[in-house]
């Protein structure tokens, strides 16, 4: 079959490969699309939108609940139909990605639905539905192919009907008892909003948001006490279903059952099926090793999840800008990763950016932490009840920068925004301390949390 001769052929239209391919439109090139799945990816569809609509709501129910501690009382009557419609509707137009096809062909842009691999240098082959299509990329292949659900080989897991994210986002019912396996933002994200609604919880990880300072899960295992989630150490070792309700086994004591079973124990990419053997390129590898304008190999660029600095939808759409820029040479920005922010929407919501206390220590920084309580600020008591949070600081005491720091709170993920900065432009400590902070405010405590790291 002869190859079809393009300027440009992105294979991933998630977030960043559909930011990127649009760059390169706009800018006059012909560009060519591809993606087997839903243009947006799974963000708009499965993860940070959806996601975020059904923490509001469980947001909702949990500030009704503490109306009789501040202002009077108030009845609560969970209905998780709203919620299904507002995600099938509104946000996901019932998971049909027409809209954002019409949209990237509007600007002037081609999409194949299919898969698309590497097959010679410059070369896309697509298996479409109705048969291989070639592309011949003159200027650039670009390679978004996002991750998918990680599901660990457990004994009898694979023959029973569990949930990963993307089934868990689609439930019309909320299930009378749950049982989450994994401790990260996906896991104790929908823990927390189902539990909310009524379900009973169970997690089962050794540790929670992990990725994050431990005082943070530490706080987030005290709110979930609190709520009824129950939490269980260790992994399990092997699933069964009966027809109406799951077993799993614990390497750690009794077994758990629940209803249903939610997996959130990572994400995969298959590098595999892109390709990328035939250019050179590590197939068996963990992600694909970029230079700082994302270069994987002459002419081709590799952007989000498949670089392997942070799953996250902010990350793609860094790198998109990046990218183009370069393809295009209209910009000589390098990508940095030393102020790299996350947030999990549980509540309360964890920020973190940067480096963790431990991993500052690995790299053998002379270190010092500051600490606060959030309830311990004037906008922490006002607030009352659901002030759990805490700022912590960690502070290269060399330079007088800090290069990480944690916001977990209310508005949490918000307060992070001034951490991310300061952190971003390597913001002297000691200037930090001369700004005035608003009173009063949740970010007010930076203020306490700077002066514990000068007494530290």
């Amino acid at each position: 079959m002869p190859a079809e001769a393009v300027d440009a052929v992105v294979i991933g239209m998630g977030p960043g490969g559909e930011d990127l391919a649009t760059r390169l439109v706009r800018a006059g090139l012909s560009v060519v699309g591809v993606d087997g799945r839903l243009v947006g990816g799974e963000c708009p569809y499965y993860a940070c939108v959806p996601t975020k609509a059904m923490v509001r709501a469980a947001g909702a129910l949990a500030e009704a609940r503490r109306v009789g501690e501040l202002a009077g009382s108030a009845a609560v009557t969970p209905d998780w139909s709203i919620v299904a419609a507002r995600v099938r509707d509104d946000i996901t137009d019932d998971w049909d990605d027409a809209a954002a096809v019409e949209k990237f062909e509007k600007a002037g842009g081609r999409f194949v639905r299919g898969w698309g691999r590497i097959t010679a240098a410059g070369e896309v082959t697509v298996a479409t539905a109705e048969g291989d299509r070639v592309f011949h990329a003159n200027r650039a292949i670009v390679l978004n192919p996002g991750t998918a659900p990680q599901v660990p080989p457990l004994p009898g897991l694979a023959e029973t009907p569990y949930w990963t994210n993307r089934e868990a986002v689609a439930v019309t019912e909320v299930p009378e008892s749950l049982i989450v396996m994994g401790g990260g933002p996906v896991g104790v994200e929908f823990a927390q909003v189902f539990a909310r609604f009524g379900a009973q919880v169970t997690v089962i990880a050794s540790h929670l948001v992990p990725q994050n300072e431990p005082e943070a899960g530490e706080l987030l295992a005290e709110v979930f006490e609190a709520e009824g989630i129950t939490v269980r150490s260790g992994h399990g070792s092997a699933v069964s279903h009966d027809g109406s309700h799951f077993t799993v086994e614990l390497d750690s004591g009794d077994p758990v059952r629940a209803q249903h079973l939610l997996i959130a124990t990572g994400r995969r990419i298959d590098l595999s099926a892109l390709g990328i053997g035939s250019i050179g390129l590590d197939e068996k590898a963990r992600s694909i090793a970029v230079d700082d304008r994302l270069r994987a190999a002459d002419k081709v660029w590799a952007i989000g999840d498949v670089v392997g600095h942070g799953a996250f939808t902010h990350m793609s759409m860094y790198h998109s800008r990046i990218a183009a820029a370069d393809i295009l040479g209209t910009s000589e920005e390098t990508a940095q990763y030393h102020a790299v922010p996350h947030v999990t929407f549980t509540d309360p919501e964890i920020g973190g950016v940067g480096l963790t206390e431990a991993q500052a220590r690995a790299r053998g920084l002379n270190v010092r932490t500051g600490f606060t309580n959030l309830p311990d600020s004037t906008r922490g008591w006002l607030h009352k009840a659901g002030n759990a949070g805490f700022i912590k600081l960690v502070e290269d005491a060399d330079r007088g920068v800090l290069v990480g720091a944690t916001s977990v709170g209310p508005d949490g993920g918000e307060v992070l925004a001034a951490l991310t900065l300061a952190v971003h432009a390597e913001v002297p400590t000691a200037t930090l301390r001369r700004m005035i902070y608003a009173y009063p405010t949740f970010h007010r405590a930076i203020e306490a949390a700077l002066d514990a790291l000068a007494g530290s």
